[in-house]
């Protein structure tokens, strides 16, 4: 088992949870983007850099990514190619993407990129707040220890 983590848009305080949870369960993640990142050197911890260009870390991570990983993104487009393969994908507030909410999303994130492109402003997301830190936490704890407990 891996923790992939879609790092071009992670917020810090993930990035930071996320280091805590792998040095406690011990669960190798990898961070894969298109820059340079400034991660500790700590057990289980590695960075992939790909190429410039769009959507080069999300197929890096699609490719990579298998059946009882878990990945972390905000990419619905990844999270689609992600979940049917059987990886645990949740964005950086904690949201699980399933088989269950996938298409609904995918579905929704075109509809705004839609009347994103054709001139309509929708406006972004809200600040990372605490409350979202705290789900995010939770989700992961919830999520590593049942993938733990499946390998086990």
């Amino acid at each position: 088992m891996k923790i992939w983590v879609d790092a071009d848009a992670c917020p810090g305080p993930v990035r930071d949870i996320l280091l805590r949870a792998v040095q406690r369960v011990k669960v190798p993640i990898v961070f894969v983007a298109n820059k340079p990142l400034a991660l500790p050197r700590l057990a289980y911890v590695s960075t992939v850099q790909v190429g410039a260009g769009l959507d080069v870390a999300d197929r890096h991570i699609a490719t990579s990514a298998e059946k009882g990983d878990l990945a972390v993104t905000q990419d619905i487009p990844l999270a689609a190619l992600l979940v049917p393969k059987g990886v645990v994908v949740m964005d950086p507030r904690g949201e699980l993407f399933t088989p269950e909410n996938i298409d609904e999303r995918l579905s929704v994130r075109n509809f705004m990129q839609e009347l994103r492109d054709s001139g309509v402003t929708t406006g972004g997301p809200s600040g990372f707040s605490q409350q979202d830190r705290q789900q995010f936490a939770a989700t992961l704890d919830r999520e590593l220890t049942r993938l733990v407990k499946q390998q086990g």
